[in-house]
């Protein structure tokens, strides 16, 4: 049983909050299904990972606000790190930015790196504003891209009234951003511009929703002209989660009825997850928000572009058959929105790699 104030006072926190309200919003073809059972752990070890958990959400508030201001930031990547190893997820980091990748891995015991090549990843670049951006799972990955390089997040803004979580949500400054308002937009990008200008790290999942994993969305380029405006650098950061076998793993996605509970759940029962983190070369701003998410997007799937765009049209495709084949289906406003297909994208124009 999860602890009670984790629990919302009213509706639960699910994925997606809403049906669709617009043609612009984004939506995901992933659900249920997507997710495949694993190995889990034992009952005993479920329970201290819970307790632990708790313990952890519960005592941040406090510790981040009687630390100095200059020394917050490694609290939050400190207490990231912590609330990963009580879900027994391990890190592992490969750092495209210089001319050789430089893998990271964190103790999931102790959270501690087990190379002195951390530095490179999380003081690369310091004293300039820089946009980050990353596909998106779950919930998970805030926490992953915190214990790398701690930032704020632009988040649903549903998330800033939840008991606790809320409270974490607003100590880290997280931008609340409401999907179905497209006229929050603009003072979403607002302040996202004044604290690049400023020097801060701001992380965005342009994807706009979450997918399990296997199929991935554009990136859309509304929150890139953040970076356009404040002249800033952004960094794709591609995050997957592998099992114990090193193939991959949906345990972590936050997709479809999902609520956050069941998600936590799940992960807090899984075993052997581990987050890989890719961190690839930097991407001039530019002047154009919509051709920086195309170099984003392509950055994000540098491995095998094709095979990415295919398997998430594959994925799409055997969703939307699988729903029309189930008996229960029934046409509802949420399926009326269409879903962008993903298409192929035009080389990267320019980047720079910082070591």
């Amino acid at each position: 049983m999860m602890p009670a104030f984790l629990s919302p006072g009213s509706a639960p926190l699910s994925c997606p909050p809403a049906a669709p309200v617009h043609a612009w919003m984004p939506s995901s073809p992933c659900g249920p299904d997507c997710v495949e059972a694993t190995a889990e752990s034992g009952t005993l070890r479920v329970a201290g990972r819970i307790l632990s958990f708790a313990a952890v959400l519960s005592t941040f508030p406090a510790a981040y606000l009687a630390t100095p201001r200059r020394w917050r930031p490694a609290v939050q990547r400190g207490y990231a790190r912590t609330l990963l190893s009580c879900c027994g997820i391990r890190v592992r980091v490969v750092d495209r930015r210089g001319d050789g990748p430089v893998r990271v891995e964190y103790d999931a015991v102790t959270g501690a790196p087990r190379t002195d090549t951390a530095t490179r990843i999380e003081d690369g670049h310091v004293g300039r504003g820089l946009l980050v951006v990353a596909d998106h799972v779950g919930w998970t990955d805030i926490v992953v891209l915190s214990a790398v390089q701690p930032m704020g997040f632009v988040a649903r803004a549903d998330l800033v009234n939840w008991p606790l979580l809320g409270d974490v949500a607003r100590l880290v400054r997280v931008i609340p951003i409401e999907r179905e308002n497209l006229r929050t937009l603009p003072a979403v990008v607002k302040t996202m511009v004044e604290r690049l200008k400023s020097g801060e790290r701001v992380g965005v999942f342009p994807e706009g929703t979450t997918w399990c994993g296997r199929g991935r969305g554009r990136m859309r380029p509304a929150l890139f002209q953040a970076a356009v405006d404040a002249e800033v650098p952004v960094q794709p950061i591609r995050v997957r989660y592998l099992d114990r076998a090193g193939e991959l793993s949906t345990v972590p996605g936050f997709v479809g009825t999902d609520t956050l509970m069941d998600s936590i759940r799940r992960v807090l029962r899984s075993r052997g997850v581990v987050a890989e983190v890719v961190l690839q070369p930097l991407e001039l701003p530019g002047t154009d928000r919509r051709d920086l998410a195309l170099r984003c997007e392509r950055a994000l799937h540098d491995d095998h572009p094709n095979q990415a765009i295919a398997a998430g049209l594959i994925h799409e495709l055997q969703a939307e058959l699988a729903q029309a084949q189930s008996p229960a289906a029934q046409p509802t406003a949420a399926h009326d929105a269409p879903v962008r297909r993903p298409e192929a994208v035009a080389p990267a124009a320019m980047s720079v790699a910082y070591s």
